[in-house]
């Protein structure tokens, strides 16, 4: 009995806490429609920054660059010059070089010696990459400052073979002259970023919308304290931080950007006739509006009626069909082939329907396809209904 107390006592227990749990997780707030500020904006200045330069992919078989090209031929001579040969007014001829650009995107606060994905790009005409491996080349941003080198194999996910990728024989799978090198470059310079000193941090909407930065703001400053927001223009606020955060912006900035924010957005309705797609917003709205869609058909039909003579006709059963005569001529008798033409014109019984007006999309859908509509059918009457005024939304066609 002891032990089916003390049971029945671990059972309650567990319970009640299971019963609190669930009493916090009610009473927690939820926003219908809300976001993360993270996935709807971001932070001024901490971005990602473009890298380029301009390399050599060599190892190829026989499908690099002709050295007619001027730059091809030029940037090999510079190679074998700072390898100690010189080769400046020598007649090189070799296929198995492509000149090419690299590209990479630098993300913020990446650190030296970490490594990037990069793309290898021919520039020449070079029939295939494949097979090829870069050698050492320099990546400088905007400010031509070098931030990363690559090197590596070139891998680029087809083949080119059989002849010359203008020729009819060449058989070839995916795109040759444009390759990538996974982990192929190495960050040799860092971008700087000095948060101790920060007093001002802007946030920037991805897509602008005043209704949207305004309830941003005033999340800011009711969940965050020791900040004070500012709005500069329907994209951007200026959140302006206090002594209290001095050394301790990072744990500010993840307590912003985990906040949740209702988003609004402005009535648009994407129309793609190619493929058939319609895709409307939640707040698009369409005024009371009557509505008749039909289509009407023609359909021409010819046929042939032949007469054939019966079996013991006195002059025969059949011959050769005269076409200018539509007469079947023969020794024994006559078949006579006599055209006949249908003409069918048919309309769809689609009666004047009254769309009401939607409160919301469901309302809009609903009353749209209750006319038993096509999506093609949709866009064109979508199309009208915004030409006659009754439809609150910005209509884009792809």
């Amino acid at each position: 009995m002891g032990i089916e107390m003390k049971l029945n006592r671990m059972n309650r227990g567990i319970l009640a806490g299971v019963a609190a749990v669930l009493a916090v997780c009610l009473c927690l707030p939820v926003s219908a429609g809300a976001a993360r500020i993270k996935d709807i904006a971001a932070i001024g200045g901490i971005r990602d920054n473009q890298l380029v330069g301009y390399g050599l992919v060599v190892g190829l078989m026989n499908t690099g660059d002709s050295v007619k090209n001027g730059f091809t031929k030029e940037t090999l001579s510079n190679m074998l010059a700072r390898q100690g040969l010189a080769m400046r007014d020598k007649d090189l001829k070799s296929n198995n070089i492509a000149a090419v650009m690299v590209t990479a995107v630098l993300p913020p606060f990446a650190k030296a010696g970490a490594k990037l994905d990069v793309m290898v790009s021919s520039v020449g005409d070079a029939k295939s990459l494949l097979g090829g491996t870069l050698l050492m080349t320099p990546l400088r941003g905007a400010d031509s400052e070098v931030y990363a080198v690559a090197q590596g194999a070139v891998t680029i996910g087809g083949f080119l073979s059989g002849g010359s990728s203008g020729s009819g024989s060449a058989t070839g799978k995916n795109h040759t002259t444009v390759g990538y090198i996974t982990n192929g470059a190495l960050i040799e310079k860092e971008l700087q970023y000095d948060f101790a000193k920060t007093r001002q941090l802007a946030v920037n909407l991805y897509q602008p919308d005043f209704t949207t930065l305004t309830r941003l703001a005033g999340t800011v400053n009711s969940r965050i304290g020791d900040v004070d927001v500012k709005l500069v223009d329907s994209s951007s606020a200026l959140i302006t931080v206090k002594n209290s955060y001095r050394g301790s912006i990072v744990s500010l900035l993840s307590a912003i950007e985990n906040l949740d924010v209702s988003v609004d957005t402005p009535a648009v309705v994407v129309l793609n006739e190619k493929t058939g797609t319609v895709v409307m917003g939640e707040n698009v709205r369409i005024s009371t509006i009557a509505v008749a869609h039909g289509n009407l058909s023609f359909q021409i039909r010819e046929e042939y009626n032949v007469s054939q003579p019966l079996p013991f006709a006195p002059r025969g059963t059949g011959g050769v069909v005269d076409a200018g005569r539509g007469v079947a001529m023969g020794s024994g008798g006559q078949t006579v082939v006599t055209p006949s033409t249908q003409i069918s014109v048919a309309e769809e019984k689609k009666s004047l329907t009254v769309v009401p007006r939607g409160v919301t999309i469901q309302d809009v859908v609903r009353g749209l396809n209750a006319m038993g509509v096509t999506p093609r059918d949709l866009i064109q009457i979508l199309q009208t209904i915004k030409a006659a005024g009754s439809l609150q939304a910005d209509l884009k066609v792809m």
